[in-house]
């Protein structure tokens, strides 16, 4: 091979362990060049789109090494197999080199977020994630009722323009009449003409339920990434610049899943189909930021759904403040202190509680002399005291199902 893109390929003998779930620093990925590979996971949440086991073609490792977080599953050779590995530093060259590869990760990595995405949601919150431009007028009633009427405008608009003629469209024109002079919606209806955008702070970039056509990449400002449930906002993320969003839509030609707000002032760049496509050949390093993304996403969400499996609501926060940290790869060193971006409503929501009993939970945890809250943001003043407590709650919930599986036996 004359290019700098050297792949080595590696042999595994049948039942052999070729990546473990855990074990840190993932750098490399593999795709099956032939034989099959069995993937799974300590514990399965959800049983996985297309099964566990791989074949010539397929890669996997692909989430930890591109997120560079520890592995998420273990894979192990069901008969001797011939591996490419590709190390995390080519992966630009990959794509350079071979367009149609990238193509196939991104596109395999949206299915599987999209497919993720639903599952938690109906592991959390407790109801079905498929949603269609009907649930616009949901979300635009969710936002009147809050008063918060730019978000209310932009997704009573988006009702009316998808269902002209649905079931509550005399409710949303009346509605939307009453609010307009005290609302500010922008780029209603996309732009053709401008792929630079800015959008003040809370106005709605998209609503759940909405076709979508673009992804956007933040050059400056924030955006918070929510979904309306059971009338309550959940937060799902608030995203800061240099972070693409909205590229399931994009990829998959579904409804959005959730809603993107402007948390400040954002300027944004926004991406069709056709330039991201021009994008995927000419710009590596966008599509590499871009696998990235997805990689510490899809990671996230399987770290969000191991955390639905712990029964106790005190341990299920003290891991989703774990989550936290990891996602922002904080050192856990003891004694030192940590601000987290989130309150304790966004908490509650994170593990998926009502507000009420949420309420609760959250004045537990703070009976813990090294967790506070400083101005409406959960601190701790030893981030070492997080790993220490969720590691006893697994555990807990370790024993626990070991006695359930021992009594189900019997």
């Amino acid at each position: 091979m004359d290019s700098p893109l050297q792949l080595s390929f590696v042999n595994f003998k049948k039942d052999s362990y070729i990546i473990v779930e855990g074990k840190q620093n993932a750098d490399r990925f593999f795709i099956i060049r032939s034989g099959k590979v069995r993937v799974f996971k300590e514990v399965e949440v959800v049983e996985e789109e297309g099964g566990n086991t791989l074949g010539p073609g397929d890669h996997f490792g692909v989430v930890s090494t591109m997120s560079s977080h520890s592995h998420i599953e273990t894979a192990q050779a069901v008969t001797d197999c011939t591996l490419i590995s590709v190390h995390r530093e080519q992966y630009g060259l990959l794509i350079e080199k071979n367009t149609p590869v990238a193509m196939k990760i991104i596109i395999a990595f949206s299915k599987r977020m999209r497919f993720l995405d639903e599952a938690l949601t109906r592991l959390t919150l407790k109801n079905t994630a498929s949603v269609d431009p009907s649930h616009l007028f949901r979300v635009a009633e969710y936002y009147a009722r809050q008063s918060q009427y730019n978000q209310a405008h932009y997704s009573y608009y988006q009702y009316l323009k998808y269902c002209p003629t649905g079931q509550h469209a005399a409710i949303a024109k009346d509605r939307l009449g009453k609010i307009k002079g005290y609302s500010k919606a922008v780029y209603l209806d996309g732009s053709t003409e401008e792929f630079n955008r800015m959008y003040p702070k809370d106005t709605m970039v998209f609503a759940e339920g909405m076709p979508g056509t673009e992804l956007y990449i933040i050059q400056k400002g924030s955006v918070k990434i929510t979904k309306i449930v059971d009338n309550n906002e959940v937060l799902l993320a608030v995203l800061k610049p240099g972070d693409i969003f909205g590229e399931m839509a994009l990829l998959d030609n579904k409804p959005r899943s959730a809603n993107a707000v402007a948390f400040e002032d954002a300027y944004l760049l926004a991406v069709n189909k056709a330039n991201f496509e021009r994008m995927v050949s000419t710009q590596p390093q966008i599509v590499t930021r871009l696998t990235t993304l997805l990689a510490e996403r899809i990671w996230f969400i399987y770290k969000q759904l191991a955390n639905t499996l712990i029964s106790d609501p005190l341990g299920r926060m003290y891991d989703a403040l774990l989550i936290q940290l990891e996602k922002n790869r904080v050192p856990l060193k003891p004694g030192a202190s940590y601000v987290f971006d989130v309150g304790p409503k966004e908490l509650i929501g994170m593990v998926g509680l009502p507000v009420n009993e949420g309420s609760l939970v959250v004045h537990k945890l703070l009976e813990n002399s090294k967790v506070r809250v400083a101005d409406n943001k959960i601190m701790v003043l030893d981030v070492s005291e997080v790993e220490k407590q969720t590691e006893y709650y697994r555990k807990m919930q370790k024993i626990e199902r070991s006695r359930r599986d021992s009594a189900a036996a019997r």
